[in-house]
């Protein structure tokens, strides 16, 4: 989970558009929220290295997701605009995703190739399911957006949109993560077991000291964006519980960051320092930038290579 995170941010990252989720894709997320991802595909082939990104780090499921848009007539790099996924839990069927895309695409014009093709759909209360490639399932919201998934997972979302189950707006620490970042190029937002998960993997052998299990308890959720706007920029805001434990984990990321930069190589060295980490009020605050030309010249590193697979 921690790593499609990552690479998706990393592959995803674009510049000069605001686009918040729209309300249809809100509706369908339900409150047991892991992740929510916001992506502006208008902007992400604007950006050369936006680009080179995706062909670096682009995971395999997000390639089986444009294969099965492609397959019902929607090319990814041409059609989006707007692409949200939510992973969320559920007591027996485990961690499933939803994804939202809106577009330039037509409703009409998918199902009328979709029934050339003599692919029917089934019902699930109102609505229409069809099927894509790759196991997934999709049904149009409007001319414009359709949500997709697994067959549960998309049965899931449309119970949550037809109020069956507890929806976002219910989960007042994911929606006060969200209105902070809602609206920029891409974002996203992570709940309390991501964030512990993530920390855990960024700290390596320093996560295993024996006072790191109390401070993972005080962790709450966590929050980022990047862009590519003047250069690449990324912001992450991990939330926690007080002040003191916010500098504690700030304290010890310092500590890891110099420890990382004894055995780093010359690229991987510049780009550790131009990471600032710091602590305001309970939240642990990481910056990063650096130009496009050292930054496509990190991405061939092995420092790169551990954090974005």
């Amino acid at each position: 989970m921690k790593n499609s995170c990552l690479a998706v941010l990393l592959l995803c990252a674009t510049v000069g558009y605001a686009m918040p989720i729209a309300s249809s894709a809100r509706s369908m997320v339900p409150s047991e929220i892991q992740q929510l991802i916001g992506v502006d595909y208008r902007a992400l082939k604007d950006s050369p290295t936006a680009q080179a990104l995706k062909e670096k780090v682009l995971p395999e499921n997000l390639k089986e997701l444009e294969s099965a848009l492609k397959g019902i007539g929607i090319d990814a790099d041409h059609d989006l605009d707007q692409l949200n996924f939510a992973s969320f839990r559920t007591e027996k069927k485990g961690i499933q995703t939803i994804g939202v895309a809106q577009g330039s695409f037509s409703a009409k014009v998918v199902l009328k190739k979709l029934k050339l093709k003599k692919i029917t759909a089934t019902k699930y209360g109102t609505d229409r399911i069809n099927p894509m490639d790759n196991g997934l399932v999709m049904t149009f919201l409007d001319d414009n957006t359709l949500a997709f998934g697994t067959e549960a997972s998309l049965h899931s979302a449309l119970d949550t949109r037809d109020g069956k189950r507890p929806s976002l707006d219910s989960n007042s620490v994911m929606t006060d993560q969200m209105s902070a970042v809602d609206g920029a190029p891409l974002w996203s937002v992570l709940d309390q077991q991501g964030t512990q998960a993530m920390m855990f993997s960024v700290m390596g052998d320093a996560a295993r000291v024996g006072d790191y299990e109390s401070i993972k308890k005080r962790i709450l959720a966590s929050r980022y964006t990047m862009n590519f706007q003047n250069g690449v920029n990324f912001d992450l805001s991990v939330q926690t519980a007080d002040s003191m434990t916010a500098a504690t984990l700030s304290t010890v990321l310092k500590g890891v960051m110099l420890f990382k930069k004894l055995s780093a190589s010359p690229v991987e060295k510049t780009a550790i320092d131009a990471a600032t980490v710091d602590s305001d009020s309970s939240n642990l605050q990481v910056h990063f930038k650096s130009d496009d030309q050292k930054f496509q010249s990190l991405m061939n590193s092995p420092l790169f290579a551990a954090v974005s697979h």
